[in-house]
């Protein structure tokens, strides 16, 4: 097969409600790759909640390569105070290995950044893992540029839980 797929070969389109098995496949493998599969807990109903409630957490599109699932992107938005306008934000994007090489990961960020384009984000947005130079390399190639002064905190669990604890009021859902 050629080194990039051709357009008939390959497709990318929204994920449907009966895709969600493959995601939560596609997910997984992504998850072994970064060495990190005990940390997925996500069921495939927690997946069909956040993507296809009347208030969806998120979107995903499926990338297939003569008819079969190759890989995903999936990915929500954000505001930008200083810019005054929401951007999108790449939660995950993975290709299988055997499509790896032949336009895939090209072809999804193509496609999400044509989203962003459209939806008038101000700008598209992701983060890598600092191990995976092969990733690093391919982004740059693409235009990317990494945002070295910034560190990424997380409060997640019990330091969570603490965390709101502290509260001086009660968030109010809505």
């Amino acid at each position: 097969m050629a080194n990039d797929m051709s357009a008939a070969a390959l497709s990318i389109r929204p994920l449907t409600r009966d895709e969600v098995p493959l995601l939560l496949q596609l997910i997984r493998e992504l998850a072994d790759f970064e060495e990190l599969l005990p940390a997925v807990v996500a069921t495939e109903d927690d997946l069909r909640a956040a993507l296809f409630s009347a208030r969806p957490d998120c979107e995903a599109v499926l990338a297939r390569c003569a008819g079969e699932g190759v890989g995903f992107a999936l990915f929500f938005h954000h505001f930008s105070t200083f810019a005054g306008r929401r951007g999108l934000y790449l939660e995950d994007l993975y290709v299988r290995p055997d499509a790896r090489g032949r336009g895939v990961g090209k072809a999804l960020l193509a496609y999400l950044a044509g989203v962003a384009v459209a939806r008038g984000c101000a700008r598209f947005e992701w983060s890598v893992l600092d191990w995976n130079q092969r990733a690093i390399d391919f982004y740059r190639a693409m235009g990317a540029e990494p945002m070295d002064e910034w560190t990424v905190f997380r409060v997640s669990g019990a330091a969570l839980t603490r965390l709101a604890g502290t509260a001086a009021e009660a968030p109010r859902l809505g």
